[in-house]
């Protein structure tokens, strides 16, 4: 896992390495630019005329350092300033002083299109305001340019906690940034502004006594969590599944997330549905099971069976479906089961604010954003705004593990355990996807019914997060952004678990960092 920060929590850590442990600025800033140049160096042919733009303040001091360390090294090279010198930084006046020292040319109107690599300097996260003036139309002329484009650190003007465009911003092909990712570069838009992002080791590093809010960000080395699958079990003990899911119509959902469960590992899933859907299931997938009497001996036989319960794909919201929910939901809290609760199961779950008494910490909440904002009564804008604070503040409202889905889904429990994912792509939102995401999180949990260390139920669903992206992103590979559609990720889960059971993972994962 690696950590992501934000902006403020940047500057603790930054401040705490220089004043407590003793690392000055001004090798922390060589160290940092010795990583850029590293970077650039591998992108770059030997007749490449690069401009390095920069700003007042530290960002721009990495800059001038970055073009110094690249002329030594034989590329065309040229220092466009363009601040006031009145302003300068201590650490950025000193490393304009050394690259004069070794004659790195300077511009004052450079001329754009002369230039095959442009690299920003102009701020860092420290930005608050918008941009204005000269520095935004300094901003719009480099992203004008067909040059390769470097960000250091974050692109300028860019909100390293929210990812929010402060006016206006760098749009990078490659972002090098230092010592953390920082969680504006996991947000759209800045996500696609930041370009491929490399975290720099710089020597600033966690330290002993910050307890504040951890979040993080899971990388394919974490699927080794994944418990393998023992060569002694049966199809018992691999994981039970029910599934109270489906109404008249709409027997699809139920499908996708069955079907989703049974392809991560579950050993034997059941659907609890209307009478209408037995013989739709029973052909789409004559692996599960099908019950259609809902009465209280039936009920409590399909709750001792079972050892993952999932509430809601296609459900529907009228009362049939809010008894059924409102049955199993109560009974499952009161066994113990983890419980999954998505789709319908959330809309009822809004309608019905006293069923909050029943969710536990081994409860998931699966909510895309149009939910959330039904559950909490924030609009869409609002939770874009901070969808970490959202759904961290809502998992301990409720003492639930809350997976907040959108283009970068938050998974949060109640115990500030944080988790913003970084694989998917668009092609997922499709009809179908968040179901399979469901079925798919109680596969993930049958995984660990028999295993000796068991994870915290919200690393349990950041992992199931996580494998779902990857397997939109196998299926991407296979039938691309605009065409696939759930089944493709239906079909991708075997296919994703086999290349991480037999280690055979760069081959089609190598572009998640």
């Amino acid at each position: 896992m690696k950590k992501v920060v934000t902006s403020k929590e940047m500057a603790s850590l930054d401040a705490y390495t220089i004043h407590d442990v003793g690392i000055p600025s001004m090798v922390l800033m060589e160290r940092a630019a010795l990583a850029v140049a590293a970077q650039i160096q591998k992108i770059s042919a030997d007749r490449e005329r690069i401009l390095v733009v920069c700003g007042n303040g530290n960002n721009g001091g990495d800059g001038v350092a970055v073009a110094r360390l690249l002329y030594l090294k034989g590329y065309h090279v040229d220092l466009f300033l363009t601040g006031n010198s009145q302003k300068y930084s201590a650490q950025m006046a000193q490393q304009i002083q050394i690259a004069r020292h070794y004659h790195v040319p300077e511009v004052n109107n450079p001329t754009w299109h002369e230039y095959t690599t442009i690299v920003d300097a102009v701020f860092g996260v420290g930005l608050t305001r918008p941009v204005e003036g000269r520095y935004k139309e300094i901003i719009q002329r480099m992203n004008e340019t067909d040059a390769k484009k470097v960000a250091v650190d974050i692109p300028s003007g860019l909100d390293g906690s929210t990812g929010r465009v402060l006016g206006t911003a760098f749009c990078a092909d490659l972002t090098v940034t230092f010592a953390f990712m920082k969680q504006g570069m996991c947000f759209y838009p800045g996500r696609s502004l930041s370009g491929k992002v490399v975290v720099a080791d710089i020597g600033i590093y966690d330290y002993p006594g910050n307890y504040g809010r951890p979040v993080w960000q899971l990388e394919r080395e974490d699927m080794k969590q994944l418990p393998q699958r023992v060569p002694w079990g049966n199809k018992g003990t691999f994981g039970k599944v029910l599934l109270v899911a489906g109404s008249k119509g709409m027997c699809g959902a139920a499908y996708f997330a069955a079907c989703a469960a049974l392809n991560t590992g579950a050993g034997m899933v059941k659907v609890q549905t209307v009478e209408e859907n037995r013989i739709p299931l029973q052909s789409l997938l004559p692996e599960a099971m099908v019950e259609s009497v809902f009465s209280e001996e039936i009920n409590q036989q399909l709750l001792s069976w079972c050892d993952v319960l999932v509430i809601g794909p296609g459900l529907g919201c009228q009362d049939e479906s809010r008894e059924r929910a409102n049955w199993f939901l109560a009974h499952g809290n009161q066994a113990g089961k983890p419980v999954i609760l998505d789709a319908d199961g959330l809309n009822l779950l809004s309608m019905n604010p006293g069923w909050k008494r029943y969710l536990k910490g081994n409860t998931v909440l699966t909510p895309h954003m149009g939910e959330m904002g039904r559950l909490t009564g924030l609009s869409i804008s609002e939770l874009k705004e901070d969808p970490v604070g959202a759904a961290s503040d809502y998992a301990k409202e409720t003492g639930a593990v809350c997976v907040l889905k959108d283009a970068g889904t938050v998974t949060a429990g109640c115990r500030d355990e944080i988790y913003i994912n970084m694989s998917g792509n668009a092609g997922m939102a499709a009809a179908g996807s968040g179901d399979v995401l469901s079925g798919m999180l109680a596969g993930v949990f049958c995984m660990y019914l028999n295993n000796i260390k068991v994870p915290d139920p919200a690393r349990m669903a950041a992992l199931g997060v996580f494998l779902h992206g990857l397997c939109g992103d196998r299926a991407a590979d296979a039938a691309g952004t605009r065409g696939m559609n759930a089944r493709n990720i239906l079909d991708a889960i075997p296919l994703v678990l086999r290349d991480f059971e037999t280690g055979n993972r760069e081959e089609h994962y190598g572009k998640i960092q």
